[in-house]
């Protein structure tokens, strides 16, 4: 790879804390932990007994960037579904590793069906229900041993809606004999640790290695969230999974995951995320992979596609031409960015620029690799092109758009050269 242009030295980018040193876990062909970059997975939505509509969604998912994606098995028929739907995506060339989400039954549904054990390359086990009073210590041990079986990872994730009510009220009745009892809430947040900790154990105890756990610990309020994987994060090397429980729909759901997860992973805590957005009615299930890259990508861990710098908008930008062009740069080098990955690696690292009016245009425009200072109101109309901090081309007339797209693929086509060998 190399710069055709040279540039002058931009300034220094916020980097990211030293991540947090965990156990690595290996889900089929994704390691987790261990120092690598943090992994974006996500979640279907459909029943997972409709094979076709399955492995249709898991495709969206996978082809939008999600590096895992998990699937409720909560029946038979379910269970009796994931080898299928592991060989039609096989079929189509797409290997990510499936995740199993039991609850309450899943001992069960591995015992009635091998080839699910089998399929799957990650079980999710929830202590909170996998089973209650005398049996939960017995079925626990089930789920265990069937990954123990078939050298399958586990998440033990603990949930806020569902915490084991028995551990909660024991240490309820603990707090009570503390000279300084902690309020009602540092309680119930440290029953959510000790369900995923003490669960870990018992899995270590049982013969489940170190290196096949991750733990999560999930709440649906910002502040929480981050307490509780913090005080998570000083009490275990497990690799840890990041997200908000019930994040939210729309706007609300996407602030309140980035403000809760980019704290987090900006001090070095968490392995894998997902963003656990209810899908606005007609919108695609792909929104929450999306978001998850962007998070990722804006605090510093690491890129997937180029970025598009673009200004809000104002009474010198009555025209909307700036915002459609915009749109059209970042729809353009997502689409691109498969193919650009493998021909052209490095280039999701290009900034780009998109601009409205002279007052900030050119600056905006020199700090991106590509960018364009289109004309605001009453200004000439005419359209600089900054290439690496220099002024090469102005652009005019009704092509503008596709000649700038034109430019970024040329820029792509010169700059990010695969080295031979």
């Amino acid at each position: 790879m190399h710069d055709a242009v040279s540039r002058p030295t931009p300034p220094a980018e916020p980097t990211a804390w030293p991540r947090r040193l965990t156990q690595p876990v290996r889900i089929g062909g994704v390691v987790v932990g261990g120092g690598k970059p943090v992994v974006v997975q996500s979640m279907t939505n459909t029943d997972t007994a409709d094979v076709a509509s399955s492995v249709k969604q898991v495709a969206e998912l996978w082809r939008a960037g999600s590096e895992m994606v998990r699937l409720t098995v909560n029946n038979p028929e379910s269970a009796a579904a994931i080898p299928r739907i592991v060989d039609k995506l096989a079929m189509m060339g797409i290997e990510v590793p499936l995740i199993g989400d039991f609850h309450y039954n899943g001992h069960q549904l591995l015992a009635a069906e091998p080839a699910c054990a089998e399929a799957l390359a990650k079980y999710r086990i929830n202590p909170g229900n996998v089973g209650f009073g005398k049996k939960k210590d017995l079925q626990f041990a089930q789920l265990i041993e069937f990954a123990i079986r078939y050298d399958k990872p586990v998440r033990i994730g603990a949930n806020w809606g569902s915490l084991d009510q028995s551990l909660a009220a024991r240490l309820m009745d603990e707090n009570t004999l503390r000279e300084q009892p902690w309020d009602a809430g540092r309680v119930l947040r440290e029953a959510l640790i000790r369900s995923a900790l003490d669960s870990a154990a018992q899995a270590v105890e049982l013969g489940l290695p170190r290196d096949r756990i991750v733990l999560s610990a999930k709440v649906s309020g910002v502040q929480e969230l981050i307490a509780v994987y913090r005080d998570l994060a000083q009490r275990s090397d497990f690799a840890l999974h990041l997200g908000l429980t019930e994040a939210g729909i729309g706007s609300k759901g996407i602030v309140a995951s980035s403000a809760a997860l980019a704290v987090l992973l900006q001090e070095g805590i968490g392995d894998t995320i997902r963003i656990s957005l209810t899908p606005e009615p007609g919108q695609s299930r792909t929104q929450e992979v999306i978001v998850a890259q962007e998070l990722l990508q804006t605090t510093g861990q690491r890129a997937f596609t180029p970025l598009v710098t673009a200004c809000p908008g104002c009474g010198r930008t009555t025209s909307e031409f700036f915002q459609e062009l915009a749109k059209v740069v970042q729809n353009h080098v997502r689409e691109k960015m498969p193919r650009w990955k493998i021909e052209h690696p490095g280039a999701e690292n290009m900034t780009l620029a998109v601009m409205g009016c002279i007052v900030n245009g050119p600056g905006e425009s020199r700090h991106a690799n590509i960018g364009i200072s289109l004309p605001g109101t009453g200004e000439a109309p005419a359209a600089p092109v900054f290439v690496d901090g220099e002024k090469t081309v102005t652009l005019r007339g009704a092509n503008i758009a596709q000649d700038f797209v034109a430019l970024i693929d040329e820029y792509v086509e010169r700059t990010y050269v695969r080295n031979a060998g």
